[in-house]
């Protein structure tokens, strides 16, 4: 069964959101001491892959193949992305609205926009589609079902989501990179 995390209702160009009206965000990878936060930003609309474990050349491999922005907390890691000509940033704080604010500070620091797309799946950073009510029957609580009229399901690992009660605590976080 899975938890309620809300989606987001930011729909851009219309339609489906997939092919040339969609507006594309950033793409990162974020280190292994990033897993919630990398799991927020895909909330949040960015495509984020977490890189769970492995050598930090590796790491830069993805990141500049894949050409995603790498996040780390790791001021070695960091230097050294940067000295090989990646785009980096070193994400600070201990509290997640203390990271997502140095995200943003850097981001303006190497001019980076920052522009959110569709939500993605918090687990597996999948593109979430809408499903019908009836096909999220014996999926979530009957509970849930009955008070909610949206629903998400994730292409890739198939999780279900609706905006519960972590809702509003993430769109006040979301706010950080709104600004």
């Amino acid at each position: 069964m899975a938890r309620s995390a809300p989606p987001s209702t930011r729909r851009r160009g219309g339609g489906s959101g997939r092919g040339a009206s969609r507006t594309e965000s950033q793409r990162f990878v974020a280190d292994a001491m990033l897993g919630s936060l990398a799991r927020k930003l895909r909330v949040f609309g960015f495509d984020t892959v977490y890189f769970r474990d492995g050598p930090d050349s590796e790491l830069e491999r993805v990141a500049r193949v894949e050409r995603r922005i790498l996040l780390t907390s790791d001021r070695g890691l960091f230097a050294d992305a940067e000295a090989r000509g990646l785009t980096a940033f070193l994400v600070q704080g201990r509290s997640e609205r203390a990271r997502l604010q140095s995200m943003v500070e850097r981001a303006r620091g190497v001019s980076v926009r920052l522009t959110p797309g569709e939500t993605r799946c918090a687990l597996c950073n999948g593109e979430l589609v809408p499903v019908r009510k009836s096909d999220v029957a014996g999926r979530v609580p009957e509970a849930v079902r009955r008070r909610h009229r949206a629903f998400y399901a994730c292409e890739g690992c198939d999780k279900v989501y609706w905006k519960g009660r972590h809702w509003s605590r993430l769109r006040r976080l979301d706010s950080v990179l709104l600004r």
